[in-house]
């Protein structure tokens, strides 16, 4: 018998071109519900933050409702107006109070590190949960800096290639990677919380574009 395999082992996996851009927008409602667990923990509404994988603007928006400003940028112009910057060339940006992103898989320890760096308060990262597992990346970076928390969403985030929608389904489960600056993470332990079903609650109309339903293909692409 032939077919597809269907396995979540298998339909986890995506092969990324080392120069893709790894276009997959952030449903807005998934960036407000770290939001709510940041607000939760008591860190307060207000300060500077810094999305330095801006693509176009989906976690920028819901990151201005809760900051008093957003530092936005992307290293390719997605045509949402934010400078084009690569974060990772160059000295190390002005610190910010918080840096919040959906980097690049590929990139995201070195995006990590230089958030760690420039980051009063803290920052926060929506990663596949594979990210967590890994001997290499134990060694390189979890056992040197425990994150705080870990933040794995109980219903699934649909991130599709190239376009934010609201259709869709995928087999690849999310959470929030969020590290404290050291003088706030004093115990040096991780905490795991389940982010409750949520999307009905954060989602809101505006907050996808007029397009048409995705197709077949278009779903199949979906993290």
């Amino acid at each position: 018998m032939t077919g597809q395999n269907t396995s979540s082992a298998v339909m986890q996996q995506r092969a990324e071109p080392r120069k893709s851009l790894d276009d997959f927008p952030t449903p807005p409602w998934a960036t407000r519900a770290l939001l709510e667990f940041l607000d939760s923990m008591g860190f307060m509404p207000g300060g500077v933050a810094r999305e330095p994988a801006a693509n176009r603007g989906h976690m920028v928006r819901p990151l201005s409702e809760f900051f008093d400003r957003v530092e936005a940028s992307d290293v390719h112009d997605y045509g949402a107006g934010y400078p084009v910057q690569d974060y990772l060339f160059g000295p190390d940006p002005d610190p910010v109070d918080w840096t919040i992103t959906n980097p690049p898989f590929r990139l995201a320890e070195e995006f990590i590190g230089r958030a760690l760096r420039t980051s009063r308060e803290g920052c926060a990262f929506i990663l596949r949960s594979a990210f967590l597992e890994g001997v290499g990346r134990h060694q390189r970076l979890f056992s040197q800096r425990p994150p705080a928390f870990v933040l794995q969403f109980s219903e699934r985030v649909v991130m599709h290639k190239g376009r934010l929608s609201k259709d869709g389904s995928t087999a690849t489960a999310y959470c929030w990677i969020v590290w404290l600056h050291e003088r706030w993470h004093l115990s040096g332990t991780t905490e795991l919380f389940w982010v409750p079903q949520c999307r009905a609650r954060l989602e809101r109309g505006e907050d996808y574009p007029a397009e048409a339903p995705v197709s077949a293909h278009q779903e199949a692409l979906a993290l």
